[in-house]
């Protein structure tokens, strides 16, 4: 197996976390904040959607989904057009609001493909591009991306857990 397959692999099991953490709910569930300063699943999926988006256009030089593909307009945030959620205020958390799980899912899948597309054509030597200088030390493709794959891991682990809550309070 390839470095680029064990990446696609883990970035397929991001959407299907996605899916799973959103399917059927509604706008009262998406929205729920269990604590003022709490992130709600709303953000926390729009978040990862927009670090990988971000992240990955960066990394390949490639316009990022969310601008060249109008989500940002289908989303109507009150928000910068480039915000991806970093440091968040809960003031800003609340501003994340949406009405369709179909919103979130159709910008991830759109964002998914744009990152299977981009990984499909890696070598191996690739991985090694700096992409980040900012850094010390400079970040690699390969580190930015297995980066991008742990910390949207984390996030929509989070909202998997607030939807059990969800779960839970409901029953």
């Amino acid at each position: 197996m390839h470095a680029k397959d064990i990446l696609i692999d883990g970035y397929g099991r991001i959407q299907e976390e996605v899916h799973a953490a959103l399917d059927g709910l509604g706008p009262d569930e998406l929205n729920h904040r269990p604590a003022p300063d709490a992130n709600s699943l709303a953000w926390l999926v729009w978040h990862l959607t927009r670090v990988q988006d971000d992240h990955v256009a960066d990394a390949f030089g490639l316009e990022q989904v969310w601008l060249s593909d109008g989500w940002e307009k289908r989303f109507g945030l009150d928000l910068p057009p480039r915000d991806h959620g970093y440091g968040h205020t809960a003031a800003k958390v609340a501003k994340v609001r949406v009405d369709s799980a179909d919103l979130l899912t159709g910008y991830y899948d759109a964002v998914h493909e744009q990152t299977l597309g981009a990984l499909k054509g890696l070598a191996a030597k690739d991985l090694e591009r700096v992409v980040d200088e900012g850094w010390d030390p400079p970040v690699t493709l390969g580190v930015r991306l297995v980066s991008v794959l742990s910390d949207d891991l984390q996030h929509v682990g989070q909202a998997a857990y607030l939807r059990g809550l969800l779960q839970s309070a409901a029953a």
